[in-house]
């Protein structure tokens, strides 16, 4: 659903130049896309990301980024961090997925993985990044200890 407002926000910055997720410009063919995210970062931003596609989990299609200078890791859904639980409907959701109280994937990323030699590829490359900080569209962000916090939450994966 993150992808909802793209052709808006192209519209109104039409300067800024909108890189898909993997499959998504087959889904949106209303937005102009310049280019589709995959394992190699864009020139543009090569010099300071790093990013790879989360593969195993085709509902996702998660593509994650490493930022260097600042050792960021930055995630859209494929893990929360929810110390205490949301206000309003929010509430409910992270209730019934499991995503409170805790940072890693909730239920439905879990059963969303469903290669897990493909997603332990992933994460695996993942780990290999110098990461200490874990921003997530989702929660709280992780300010410190954020690689040791990632591998204990896709250990199941691993």
């Amino acid at each position: 659903m993150h992808h909802f407002f793209v052709g808006a926000y192209g519209k109104a910055y039409p300067e800024a130049k909108l890189h898909a997720a993997p499959g998504l410009a087959e889904k949106k063919k209303d937005v102009r896309f310049d280019g589709e995210l995959d394992d190699a970062p864009a020139p543009e931003w090569r010099a300071v990301l790093d990013q790879v596609v989360v593969r195993g989990a085709p509902l996702m299609n998660e593509v994650v980024f490493f930022h260097r200078p600042s050792r960021t890791l930055i995630l859209t859904d494929l893990a929360f961090h929810m110390p205490t639980a949301p206000a309003g409907r929010a509430r409910i959701f992270c209730w019934l997925v499991g995503a409170t109280g805790f940072f890693g994937p909730h239920r439905i990323v879990r059963f969303g993985i469903r290669d897990r030699e493909a997603a332990r590829g992933s994460l695996r490359r993942i780990l290999e990044w110098d990461f200490d900080r874990v921003l997530v569209t989702h929660g709280e962000v992780l300010e410190r200890d954020g690689k040791r916090r990632f591998a204990e939450g896709f250990a199941a994966f691993l």
